[in-house]
């Protein structure tokens, strides 16, 4: 309720941003691939797993960069990518104006950050580059979705496995999700 509520400030919305992205990167990484490790505490040894592929975290700029701390928390020798997406506000079609990616992306465990998944179109084109620098398991987790963001998404790529914990009610016609949250990195940055 709270990064929905208005009055929220950007203080307190940062901090539960963070606290429901860190669930959500925990949920989404959940199939990582491990190892059985043993560590040796002062009593004595204590089994455990140890995180063996590698992970690579992919904010789309710039409301993506909110939750990119709370993945680090849980995993901080992933490596990180971005990918800057603009959406024309008149179209709902986004462009490109950043994309940087870590190399060898084959055999990595990609995790797609950005908080909105209204239209779809800025996460289809992210998956796009994401697999054209050659990644094969991607999963997405965002905040807030709306029915034609997931079908979208879905239809175009069926193998990336989305985690979004509300499914809001649809699409108004400037394409922003209602209910929602307003604009996630305005919010998120104070530039409202």
């Amino acid at each position: 309720m709270e990064l929905r509520d208005a009055r929220t400030a950007p203080p307190a919305f940062r901090r539960a941003a963070n606290r429901i992205s860190v669930l959500l990167a925990a949920e989404a990484l959940r199939d990582v691939p491990a190892s059985r490790a043993t560590v040796h505490t002062p009593l004595g040894p204590a089994d455990g797993r140890v995180v063996t592929g590698d992970v690579v975290v992919v904010p789309v700029l710039r409301a993506g960069l909110g939750m990119l701390d709370a993945v680090l928390e849980l995993l901080p020798a992933a490596r990180v990518g971005h990918i800057g997406l603009q959406r024309d506000e008149a179209t709902a079609i986004a462009s490109k104006y950043y994309s940087k990616l870590p190399p060898h992306l084959s055999d990595s465990f990609v995790l797609m950050i950005d908080p909105m998944l209204a239209t779809g179109g800025s996460a289809v084109a992210a998956i796009d580059l994401i697999k054209t620098a050659g990644a094969r398991t991607i999963r997405m987790i965002c905040i807030v979705s709306a029915p034609e963001g997931l079908a979208l998404l879905e239809a175009q790529h069926p193998d990336v496995v989305i985690y979004a914990p509300v499914v809001d009610r649809e699409l108004n016609a400037h394409k922003f999700i209602v209910p929602g949250l307003g604009d996630f990195g305005d919010r998120l940055y104070g530039t409202v």
